[in-house]
């Protein structure tokens, strides 16, 4: 919802940055995979117990992807670079939640229920982006929904700084994963029969 709603106001400074790391020759698919490796060790931080820098380098993360995208758009966009974007995020959401299940293995079984939500929310996204005659910014069609990542870096953050409510809140996210998957199902009878 954040992403959809939002961007406008955030797209100033991500354009900013955009046209800055272009002109230091770096390309939308270097800044994913640095991205990518920064949004990576949020894992790490959260296992050793650092849950500033974990939060830090999962925001850092998040910001790049939204400059390689916007990078993208002012170049070439690739199916490969959409790939990579789009696999590289979902590593670095199992990231926090394999360091979330490794610090604190009694919100093991909630963790689980969330990462089940996750993958079917992605599957029901991936899978009306390819089969939607519908385009938008992005290289498919983007279904919007309650849950989007901004959403899940937010409640993702305070899984990390209230790690006391860490069950609670994870079984508040899984529940706003499964509200999300039934808005784009009922989207998708809508726009693919």
């Amino acid at each position: 919802m954040l992403d959809t709603h939002a961007r406008k106001h955030v797209q100033p400074s991500v354009e900013k940055s955009a046209d800055f790391l272009l002109s230091k020759g770096f390309t939308a698919d270097s800044v994913t995979k640095i991205a990518f490796a920064i949004g990576m060790s949020s894992g790490v931080f959260i296992y050793l117990d650092q849950p500033f820098w974990a939060v830090f380098v999962l925001w850092f993360s998040g910001y790049l992807d939204v400059v390689d995208g916007t990078m993208a758009r002012k170049t070439k966009p690739s199916s490969w670079g959409t790939l990579l974007d789009i696999s590289f995020d979902r590593l670095v959401e199992i990231s926090v939640i394999v360091g979330l299940a490794f610090r604190y293995p009694e919100s093991m079984w909630a963790l689980l229920l969330l990462s089940v939500s996750i993958i079917i929310a992605m599957t029901v996204f991936l899978t009306v982006g390819a089969l939607s005659d519908k385009q938008g910014m992005k290289s498919f069609y983007y279904q919007a929904g309650l849950a989007e990542r901004t959403e899940g870096f937010i409640l993702f953050t305070l899984m990390i700084i209230f790690s006391t409510y860490l069950t609670a809140i994870t079984l508040f996210f899984f529940a706003v994963q499964i509200i999300t998957i039934c808005q784009r199902m009922a989207e998708a009878r809508r726009i693919l029969k």
